[in-house]
């Protein structure tokens, strides 16, 4: 396919597999036609509906909020025209049900805020563990934006980060705070997910805190807000029962959000105006005609082929006639990982499971029982014993607990991040022995990591 608007005018081509769809949009006055070398299209069609006036209106706003932070981080005084506007930057909390552009809109207004000139570094938060991030799946991470967000790839949601021992760190590359929750779904234990939730919260407040002004994330920083792009759980309950409400209000109190996006849901956009309406923002935008509907069984090849990248790499092949290009501000050629199998003895490294592998609801027992488990508490586990679910499992490394605090807690595990995953891949358990497959060199002796629900298999 061609694209030839008069014999003068610059043509491109495509060439488009079977099953694919092209979209695009015009600028108003713009004006681009279309030849079709060989086959013949399924659907042709021409919308005169786009959400991206709505998206493009969004930013004007959040950026004169950011310019009104700004204005008072400086101590400059208000305009006359606007005397009584907030004067905090945006705090953005994205919602809405499975499918319905969320994460696209959250990079959307992160690229058109870096994009925009003016030195802005926004917080982009994800809390979606079955997208995984910066980093593996059952993770959530927050991380601060300082360029374009390139998707080259599923295996990058929100573009690449140095998480995975790349051979080269370019100079915007993202370096997230993660935390382990180890599993897809946030109702399979939501009080850890609300624990979670808060701990990202808090340490994104203390880095504004401590951030001097001329640093990289100084006073632009700080006025530049939080995206929070969140998980299709919390825009579609299965009923009263359900915890979504909770960690909505988690993510609320966690990031002092002011400003809630609901994507293309009447009902939640009701159920949010109703409980945080006098509160804060609640705007309803549309939903994109492009969402496409992503089944179960490729969201798996997706988690599949994100942990492989961890370990591996990923190798992009460049278009015919293209000697050298750069993706993520890296080589091609060194995107490329290799990563180390080492055979490390069971009790060289502590690992935890939160709660029971399999938890019923706390409404499903019976009358006056209580846990013997509770979901928050963490539970040794001998690799030697039978049912240990260890073999293929990932592990989340947990960074070493602070030195400045002389008082140690049962649960402070659940409030350390994540340094790196591990991957098990035999268990030798006559001598003691297990294989783990990182993705660069380095001891774990002596360090301790949270299994999770995600297994993977290297092929």
């Amino acid at each position: 396919m061609t694209t030839e608007a008069n014999p003068a005018a610059p043509s491109k081509e495509w060439v488009l597999e079977p099953e694919s769809e092209y979209r695009f949009e015009l600028d108003p006055g713009t004006t681009l036609a279309i030849k079709h070398v060989t086959g013949h299209p399924s659907t042709e069609y021409l919308s005169d509906e786009t959400p991206m006036a709505a998206y493009a209106n969004l930013h004007i706003a959040f950026e004169q909020m950011r310019v009104r932070a700004l204005r008072e981080v400086h101590g400059s005084p208000p305009r006359g025209d606007d005397p009584s506007a907030i004067n905090d930057p945006p705090r953005v909390l994205v919602l809405g049900p499975e499918n319905s552009g969320k994460t696209t809109l959250s990079k959307i207004l992160v690229n058109y805020a870096v994009r925009a000139g003016q030195g802005w570094a926004p917080l982009f938060v994800n809390v979606d563990p079955s997208e995984g991030g910066w980093a593996a799946p059952g993770a959530i991470s927050a991380a601060s934006v300082l360029s374009p967000l390139p998707t080259c790839s599923p295996a990058n949601p929100l573009g690449s980060a140095a998480t995975s021992a790349p051979n080269a760190l370019p100079s915007h590359a993202l370096l997230p705070l993660v935390y382990w929750y180890g599993h897809a779904e946030t109702r399979r234990n939501p009080l850890l997910m609300d624990r979670l939730i808060r701990n990202l919260g808090d340490n994104a407040k203390e880095r504004f805190d401590v951030e001097p002004e001329d640093s990289i994330h100084g006073v632009e920083a700080r006025a530049s807000g939080v995206i929070v792009d969140t998980p299709s759980s919390f825009g579609a309950g299965t009923g009263a029962t359900d915890h979504r409400h909770k960690l909505i209000k988690a993510c609320v109190e966690a990031f002092s959000i002011n400003v809630i996006l609901v994507v293309g849901h009447e009902k939640l956009n009701v159920e949010m105006q109703r409980t945080f309406g006098s509160q804060l923002t609640v705007v309803k935008v549309p939903k994109s005609g492009g969402v496409v509907e992503l089944d179960h069984g490729y969201r798996e090849r997706v988690h599949n082929c994100q942990l492989h990248t961890y370990m591996y790499g990923q190798i992009l092949t460049p278009p015919e006639g293209v000697t050298s290009a750069v993706a993520g501000g890296e080589a091609l050629s060194e995107l490329a990982l290799a990563p180390s199998s080492t055979v490390i003895k069971f009790d060289d490294l502590t690992i935890f499971r939160v709660g029971a592998e399999t938890m019923a609801p706390s409404s499903a027992l019976p009358i006056g029982a209580t846990r013997v488990v509770s979901e928050m508490q963490p539970v040794p586990i001998d690799p030697a014993q039978p049912g240990s679910g260890l073999l293929n499992a990932v592990l989340g490394l947990l960074a070493p607990p602070n030195p400045d605090e002389s008082e140690r807690y049962d649960e402070e595990i659940l409030d350390l991040p994540i340094i790196g995953f591990l991957i098990v891949t035999h268990l030798d358990i006559p001598n003691r022995k297990m294989t783990i497959l990182s993705p660069n060199q380095g001891s774990v002796v002596g360090k301790t990591a949270i299994v999770g629900s995600f297994e993977w298999q290297d092929q």
